[in-house]
Parts: structure tokens; sequence; C-alpha cells
């Protein structure tokens, strides 16, 4: 077996190697869509310290969410890197505890100019690389468990940690576009379906011009007349998962079903929920037990079968309306990523405001992310989560060379990585916003 290397020099000191030179990549395209620009003209914020500018501090709490730092503790690895630094365009890099005294700064003044920062070009992305004609939103709620004594944590539910704190954010995702839409960091304690029509609201003030068709994609959690009532009035279409109440599962066992593909059977009925102004369309998918109970899903069960209930004014037949319901799986896959490759469960501080902060912050990078995949990847990218992104684009080994006054940057032969690396740079260079 060969042997490596035993008598070897080992050296530190040299100030011109780094792990990030992707973050090249990302700097390029914030400053092409005129990101930087704007945060430093728009997100304005006193301080007493100015050694840091408000533009300064709000990236370098992003570039290291989006590099996979999970904790503001750990940026203080992007302190001593000078070539990240150089690359990224921050002249010096703040200390973990600046940037905690910064969040919570932030959260009263500078908070909600970044949200409608974020809002203005996710307006203006929204119709790139073409404008849309219909909209889907997604929404689903979260549950963040806490793990220390945060403001605003509370016991609520929680089917992963019984019994401890959490946070429990509403979100909304674009279902086509994959781009979070509006979202709000809630108390624990608080109601799935507790402030939607505020978030529908907000979503519904961002849709685009030329926009015609607007669709609602929903759990139970959402099933609410006043939620549909207020779909209705704004002429949008829905559908949402019913909840099985005694008089719906009551309406079940008496429908005409038909097989509408191998396993599936399909019905309909007009039904009048209590408190709803008139009757509604429900359609109802059902499909037979599985034998083995780890196979079994976790739906309303009758007799041999197992149901889905959807109540919707969309006009398809009722297996194209479980297919399209379906498609919404991949807000589930977005949040599971959000806590997997982006640091959503760990909740930088005690005070809420300042987790707020954290949390809108974390959104806009994801945004960042996926205009930065839509717009400058290759196609194989488009469906990447950002943990790929990191490992074939963003951690590239890079070295920073200077021949005359020309500076360099130097990484190694690699393939596939190179060829999107490169790739990425040319759309980054040719985008016109």
């Amino acid at each position: 077996m060969p042997k490596g290397p035993r008598n070897l020099t080992i050296a530190f000191g040299t100030k011109n190697l780094t792990h990030y030179g992707g973050v090249y990549l990302l700097h390029r395209f914030l400053t092409r869509v005129g990101f930087k620009k704007a945060v430093a003209m728009d997100v304005r914020l006193r301080q007493r310290n100015n050694r840091y500018s408000v533009g300064e501090l709000l990236l370098a709490i992003l570039y290291p969410m989006i590099l996979g730092l999970e904790r503001i503790e750990t940026t203080a690895l992007l302190h001593a890197n000078g070539v990240f630094r150089y690359l990224s365009g921050l002249p010096t890099y703040p200390d973990p505890t600046t940037l905690r005294r910064f969040l919570l700064r932030m959260a009263p003044q500078a908070l909600p100019r970044l949200r409608r920062l974020h809002d203005r070009f996710l307006v203006k992305m929204t119709g790139k690389p073409q404008p849309p004609s219909r909209v889907i939103f997604d929404l689903d709620s979260t549950v963040l468990v806490v793990y220390g004594k945060q403001e605003e944590a509370r016991v609520g539910y929680n089917p992963i940690k019984r019994g401890r704190p959490s946070y429990h954010p509403l979100l909304c995702f674009e279902g086509q576009t994959k781009d979070f839409w509006h979202g709000e960091l809630r108390p624990g304690d608080a109601h799935t379906a507790s402030g939607t029509l505020d978030l529908l609201q907000a979503c519904f003030a961002k849709i685009p011009a030329g926009v015609r068709t607007v669709i609602i994609r929903a759990d139970k959690g959402f099933y609410d007349h006043k939620v549909v009532v207020w779909l209705e009035d704004r002429q949008a279409s829905f559908v949402i998962v019913a909840r099985l109440t005694r008089p719906l599962k009551g309406e079940l066992g008496h429908l005409r079903y038909t097989e509408v593909s191998h396993g599936v059977e399909a019905a309909e009925v007009y039904y009048q929920p209590t408190r709803w102004p008139h009757p509604y369309r429900f359609a109802v998918i059902r499909r037979p037990q599985p034998e083995e109970p780890s196979e079994q899903l976790t739906l309303f069960k009758l007799g041999k079968y197992h149901y889905q209930v959807l109540v919707t004014n969309l006009a398809l037949q009722p297996l194209n309306l479980w297919r399209f319901y379906n498609g919404r799986a991949g807000v589930e896959r977005i949040i599971r990523e959000l806590k997997g490759d982006y640091p959503l469960g760990k909740i930088p501080t005690r005070h809420f405001f300042a987790n707020e902060a954290y949390f809108h912050l974390l959104l806009c990078a994801y945004n960042l992310v996926n205009w930065f995949k839509r717009l400058c990847l290759p196609p194989e990218f488009q469906t990447a989560t950002l943990q790929t992104l990191r490992n074939r684009i963003l951690l590239m080994p890079a070295q920073l060379l200077r021949r005359g006054n020309r500076p360099r940057l130097a990484m190694p032969t690699s393939g596939p990585r190179e060829a999107a690396w490169k790739y990425a740079l040319h759309k980054i260079e040719r985008l016109r916003l």
C-alpha cells in the first residue's frame, strides 16, 4: 500500500489562501443585480460606532448563512481570512458580539426597511427570466425548537420535542419559482392559521402587474371559512385540505367512488360546513390501507380505506386536483432545506426582535441564492440544494495572486465544477436587470 509523506514541513501564516473562492460569484451577483448598492443606500440606522456601515453588517450576516457557518460564533473564522474579505468586498469583518448587538439594534428601524427592500427585489426578480401570468402561493408553518430562555418562545404544538418551548413561523412560498414570498416569526403557541389573513394581504400586495391567476394551496391547518371567503372576494382560486369533522366524515361513506388510477378512487360532493356561506365542492381521494403498519399514511382512515379530502373552487377533475395539490410538497422540502442547509433552527439570541431580524435575513439569503440559481447557473443546478451549491461551486479552494498590479484568483482544475463556475461567471457579467 502506498504511504503518505512522513517528513513534511508544516508552515502557518500564509495570507493569500481561502476555502471560500466561490464567494466571488456571490459578490459579483449581488453587485450586478444592485443588491449591494441598495442595501447601502436604503437600509439606514443611526449608529454610535461607525466602524462598519449597515450594509457591511448585513452582508457579514448573509454571507456566513450561505457558506454554511451555522452559528454567529463561527463567523470568527472569516475575521482572519483576508482573501474572503477581499473577494466579498468587506474591508474588515465584525466579531460575533458586534453582529449580535447589530441584530438587536436593527429591529425597530432597519428591519422594516430591509423587508421593503427585499419585497422590491422580489417583485423585480419574479419577472425574470419572463413575467408570470399565474402565481401559486403555498402556505405552511413549522416548529423551531429552542433550548434556552428566548423571548416569546412558548410551549405549543411540537410533535418532535413535546413540551419544549418553540417558535412557530408562518411562511408562504411561490410554488413555481420556489421564491419565499412572505412570512412572520410567531410565538410557539400560535395556532397554524393565526395571522393567515394578514399574511395573504401582504402576499397579494406584492403580486406584480400582469398576473391574472392566483391559486392558494394549503394543508388542513388553514381550513377556515374566513380564509376561503377572503379568497373568494378577491377572485382567487384555492385548494385546501379539509378538516374531517364528524358531519363531513358522515358524507364519505355514501359517495359513489370511481377508480381514476391504479389503487386510487375518487368522488366529489357539494357540502356546506357550519358557518360557511354556501356549499363548496369537496374532492375525495381514497386508497386501500397498506397491509404493513410501517407503510400506513397518516391520513383519515375509515374501514379499509384512508381518505384525503380537498375543498376547492378549481374546475380540475379530482385526480388532477389531487396531483396539483401534491405539488405543494415542494414547500415542505424547502423548509427542510432551511433547517438543514440554512440556520433556520439555530436561534442566535435570547431577544425576540433580534431573532426576528435574523429570521428575515435568512429568508432574504434564501431568495438571493434562489435568484442566483435561476439567472446564473446551468439547468442541472436549478433544483440543487444549497449544500450541493456549496460542494460544487461555493466552497472552492483558491489562492489570491498578483502579477504586476493585477490580482488573479487561482483555483484547482476541477472538471464539471470548473465548467459550472465559468458558466456562472459568464452569466453574471451579462445580467441586464
